[in-house]
């Protein structure tokens, strides 16, 4: 085969998807960031919806992600992007609205922004990213981080008679009544990546339909905050974090 053939769209083994841009990532080798944003960028592309389709990054990993979708974004104060996607779908019900958020945004200084949100039931998505750690600014215990887990806050290991327990967030605003969607997801394989892909698809049509607040959990890897390799960190949360925070749907109404 020559290479005219090898580069044929339906030839390759990897597209990108024209709604991600060629600049250079700045998240660590190995983090699940990365393949979110391509999935976003594929859900929006095959919906065909990327003038329709405004993001909300807060503070966080996250904070740099209109460098890599080609969508309009606005950018909100931490753990706000909730309620300036409420105010940008009210205003504009004809775009697709969602959040990107990571876990020590939305289950720390986010935690009433986005459980008064869900309860109203705005017709938002909410991509909820849980790597159990706040990874842009150390490696700090975040709500998420699991009992005995090492951070740079919790060299012992998170202890709940001195830290508290886990927060099991989405469990939560699964039982609100402005809700119309929730489920858990994760990308560390090929069928992961096509369940989570599915999910966000799902969420971003529920929004056109006027069902509620749809919210995708994505339990994702920080190697560089959990200071082992990629391959193992998947490992790790395969083995650690999928008991506790188990994947699949919550509620899907």
């Amino acid at each position: 085969m020559d290479i005219n053939e090898i580069i044929k769209p339906e030839n390759k083994v990897y597209g990108k998807s024209p709604i991600l841009k060629d600049n250079i990532l700045h998240y660590c080798p190995g983090c699940s960031h990365g393949v979110v944003h391509k999935v976003i960028a594929e859900v929006i592309d095959e919906m065909g919806i990327q003038d329709k389709t405004i993001g909300i990054s807060p503070v966080g990993c996250s904070v740099f992600a209109y460098n890599y979708l080609d969508i309009d974004w606005q950018q909100a104060a931490h753990g706000r992007a909730p309620a300036l996607a409420t105010a940008t779908k009210r205003l504009m019900p004809d775009k697709y609205v969602f959040t990107y958020q990571g876990d020590g945004d939305l289950a720390s200084i986010g935690t009433a922004e986005v459980m008064h949100a869900c309860n109203r039931g705005e017709n938002i998505v909410i991509i909820f990213i849980n790597n159990a750690i706040y990874g842009m600014t150390g490696g700090q215990m975040a709500p998420t981080t699991l009992l005995g887990q090492v951070t740079a806050t919790t060299p012992y290991g998170r202890k709940a008679e001195l830290n508290g327990y886990p927060l099991k967030i989405t469990e939560l605003i699964a039982q609100l009544e402005g809700t119309c969607y929730v489920t858990r997801q994760s990308v560390q394989n090929p069928a992961a990546v096509r369940k989570t892909k599915k999910a966000i698809r799902k969420a971003f049509e529920n929004s056109m339909m006027h069902k509620g607040t749809s919210f995708v959990e994505v339990v994702s890897t920080c190697n560089s905050g959990w200071k082992i390799p990629p391959v193992q960190a998947n490992k790790w949360m395969e083995e650690n974090m999928f008991p506790f925070y188990p994947l699949g749907d919550m509620k899907d109404r």
